[in-house]
């Protein structure tokens, strides 16, 4: 990476001098033309580094920012082992913008210590054991790692229980994450009583 920015920046400083010699002969106007361009070429010439393998799930979701406020639940639930292990698994990851239209307070009561198996039962319903692309979904209920249904719909777009998937195929090293735009209750988790 330095290489090649340092590569652009005299390819750079090589143009720029270029264009201030006002001075200078049509020759040396070429010559330097064409150095640049024997540099440029070089620079292409170059064998691309190779493409780092995507890290676990866990990995990925901490290095996107959009998931920062799932990062953090899956650490009070004290699920970061698990979902960095072997897999593979599903994820229907909700964004930080789908934890910010829970109920006011609900986020803040689930990370509680002591609401702690509310919160590994929300997260785990979000989790299949398998690894599904998107080419694999089809309409139906489908158990989860929590050992609830949910229900996938594909009408007017893929839904999961009503939540829209808005981004697919996120790759890990072990499993695949779906973005959905919000968060998703098992139907035995009553959010009012954790609210109380």
């Amino acid at each position: 990476m330095r290489l090649k920015l340092a590569g652009t920046a005299a390819v750079a400083a090589v143009l720029i001098l270029a264009g201030c010699a006002s001075g200078t002969d049509e020759s040396e106007s070429t010559e330097t033309t064409a150095a640049a361009e024997e540099t440029m070429a070089a620079e292409t010439t170059e064998a691309p580094a190779e493409a780092e393998a995507p890290g676990t799930i866990v990995d990925v979701a901490v290095g996107n920012e959009d998931f920062s406020t799932l990062v953090a639940a899956v650490q009070a639930a004290g699920l970061a082992e698990t979902l960095s292990g072997d897999g593979p698994f599903t994820v229907f990851a909700p964004t930080n913008d789908a934890f910010a239209a829970l109920p006011a307070g609900l986020l803040d009561a689930l990370l509680l210590p002591e609401n702690k198996d509310a919160l590994v039962k929300i997260l785990t319903y979000h989790v299949l054991e398998g690894e599904v692309t998107s080419d694999m979904v089809t309409a139906g209920d489908v158990a989860t790692v929590e050992g609830q249904n949910i229900t996938i719909t594909t009408d007017g777009g893929v839904k999961v229980n009503g939540a829209n998937v808005i981004a697919t195929d996120v790759m890990a090293s072990n499993g695949v994450i779906h973005v959905i735009d919000a968060v998703i209750v098992p139907p035995d988790v009553d959010p009012a009583a954790l609210l109380g």
